[in-house]
């Protein structure tokens, strides 16, 4: 993309237009340039038709999620937990052919201006494997080529690091990788956290320095809760987004 260019990274937006708007007027606040998803921009929440508009419009590099996945294909959803299951259903009928047709054709994982996007895990990227300690990172770390690699999945932001000694899980914190260090980075969820902060979570990334920072971003939960239970949504996952969990 170019010297000086600064990336806002986010991802598990789920569908929560109030969190994505958010995110992004935070994100230019910050002198923001350009923008990369690490996916599951639908499911749960009330809005994906007008998150996956809003994200082409951005011109944002993209990778699948699972919930992108399950809700542009007919595959069955025996594997998803039921209420994701059940949302994943009412997406189904309310997204339009366009819509799908982009969901279907993103990549699973990309490399883009020397850092790598994934959903969930370069080792296995189509199992959507789950990365919440140094042993599951460990595995990942054996196909991540790029110094620093950004995913989503967990809802909760950390930030994994590989030295030439050990694997070691870090405070979602202001980070650079140094040579001979590789970063796993979980930019948190925008549209459902689930670290106990109701707040939007996001990332910065300027490649030239290889910098990391967290941001976190209030935005209406409230209106978010409204537009669930005016859909015919389950309550739960409205009440969820109070608690950031």
């Amino acid at each position: 993309m170019g010297e000086g260019t600064k990336y806002a990274i986010f991802g598990d937006i789920h569908a929560n237009l109030e969190a994505f708007e958010a995110v992004l007027e935070c994100a230019a606040s910050l002198g923001v340039t350009a923008y990369a998803c690490v996916g599951d921009i639908v499911g749960y929440n009330a809005c994906p038709g007008a998150c996956v508009d809003r994200l082409m419009g951005l011109k944002c590099i993209s990778v699948q999620g699972n919930h992108d996945y399950y809700s542009s294909h007919g595959d069955s959803l025996k594997d998803l937990h039921p209420l994701a299951a059940g949302v994943v259903e009412w997406t189904r009928q309310v997204l339009t052919p366009v819509q799908v047709d982009y969901l279907q054709k993103l990549r699973q994982k990309r490399l883009v201006d020397g850092f790598t996007l994934v959903h969930s895990t370069l080792d296995a990227p189509e199992k959507w494997g789950y990365v919440f300690d140094e042993l599951q990172a460990e595995a990942h770390f054996a196909y991540q080529t790029s110094a620093v690699c950004f995913h989503g999945h967990t809802h909760v932001p950390a930030v994994f690091l590989k030295n030439q000694e050990r694997t070691l899980r870090l405070p979602p914190e202001r980070i650079s990788a140094s040579l001979g260090q590789k970063l796993f980075v979980n930019v948190g969820s925008v549209g459902q956290p689930r670290d106990s902060d109701p707040r939007a979570c996001f990332v910065t990334y300027e490649p030239d320095t290889k910098t990391v920072d967290f941001h976190r971003v209030v935005y209406d939960v409230a209106r978010t809760q409204q537009r669930i239970l005016e859909a015919g949504l389950p309550e739960r996952l409205a009440l969820r987004l109070a608690l950031g969990k």
